[in-house]
């Protein structure tokens, strides 16, 4: 039931909520203005993380279960890294402008 996509599924998505679904984050580019707070929903059967990449990120929730939402507000702009830290492989951005 996903909804067809009109271009690559790395292009950048303007909106506030990134589901966790398939083992990917969705979108794996988020465009948001600063002061903008971002959900995290996790849509599959084993848990994850948002985790932001690299040491001193802002992002750091706990291993959510299915259906459990994490949520972070972007103060300051910049290019922020994150990912699942269960599932290494499992990363995207959110861009705050």
């Amino acid at each position: 039931m996903s909804p067809s996509s009109t271009g690559p599924a790395a292009a950048p998505v303007a909106g506030n909520t990134v589901a966790i679904k398939n083992f990917a984050f969705s979108p794996a580019t988020l465009k948001v203005k600063a002061g903008t707070t971002v959900a995290w929903t996790n849509q599959d059967t084993d848990a994850h993380t948002v985790t932001s990449a690299g040491s001193g990120g802002p992002m750091h929730s706990v291993a959510l279960a299915t259906h459990a939402t994490y949520s972070y507000t972007f103060t300051k702009p910049g290019t922020y890294a994150y990912l699942c830290t269960i599932h290494p492989f499992m990363t995207a951005t959110v861009e705050v402008t």
